[in-house]
């Protein structure tokens, strides 16, 4: 039985490392680099770094702080933003990441998916996906940091995604990220009922709680945070943590 990860999800704007309330009101948090050192003294299982503006914007990845922050990192670091080639790949590989994030770009083929996990086999591919509510309950999949809707259901999504090589589904709730009020669980359920493979569940936690029910209510394998792992109190001061020795189901 795997032990259940708990993983910090860093948003890079630029240099800097920010928070957003709804993938909105970017609030800058601190240097990348340096969180990078911390949250490897406080032995965090894995860590992902998502690049918001970098698939809107349509450039690469910013290589060379990359490369630093991977320096500082001991554990497994995955990064997305910005990911469309294989030959981007190759490069984030050489700098250090262990795993890519695909989201927009597999909204549209999942071409690079299946190449990336032929290559550098499943472990080394996510598939992720951010989702908002519909006003009838529903789910819509939306792209470039929920500026772009697509019409692709959810279930037949997340299992084309699986099927073409991805090791692990990153599920992201844009009306829950940074309200820290708990996840959506029955989004976690849908696509965790909908793949074989692991899911890890992001936006909305704010405590431990929260990340419990991720796992023992929504059928999550993976818990992914970020408000909860760099604010701290009711004014929301920064401070960077990270829990020690929660019991999951």
């Amino acid at each position: 039985m795997y032990r259940t990860r708990v993983i910090p999800c860093l948003l890079l704007r630029g240099n800097g490392l920010v928070k957003t309330k709804k993938f909105k009101d970017a609030v800058y948090v601190g240097d990348p680099v340096n969180a990078m050192r911390i949250f490897s003294e406080k032995e965090a299982d894995e860590i992902v770094v998502l690049d918001i503006d970098a698939s809107r914007e349509g450039r690469e990845p910013n290589y060379e702080l990359i490369a630093e922050m991977a320096g500082e990192a001991f554990m497994p670091m995955a990064y997305g933003g910005g990911i469309r080639t294989l030959a981007q790949v190759r490069q984030l590989i050489r700098s250090g990441i262990e795993k890519v994030v695909i989201n927009t770009a597999a909204t549209e083929s999942t071409a690079l998916i299946r190449e990336v996990a032929d290559i550098y086999g499943n472990q080394a591919v996510v598939g992720a996906v951010d989702v908002k509510k519909t006003l009838f309950g529903g789910f819509r999949i939306v792209a470039k940091s929920a500026t772009v809707e697509t019409k692709l259901d959810l279930q037949a999504h997340v299992q084309s995604l699986a099927q073409a090589g991805a090791g692990e589904i990153l599920i992201n709730s844009v009306d829950r990220d940074g309200m820290m009020a708990g996840y959506d669980l029955p989004l976690i359920q849908r696509v965790a009922q909908s793949v074989h493979v692991p899911v890890v569940a992001c936006g909305g936690a704010g405590s431990i709680e929260h990340l419990q029910q991720a796992v023992k209510e929504g059928g999550a394998s993976a818990v992914a945070a970020g408000s909860m792992f760099v604010f701290h109190g009711k004014h929301r001061a920064v401070l960077i943590n990270y829990p020690k020795d929660i019991a999951f189901p």
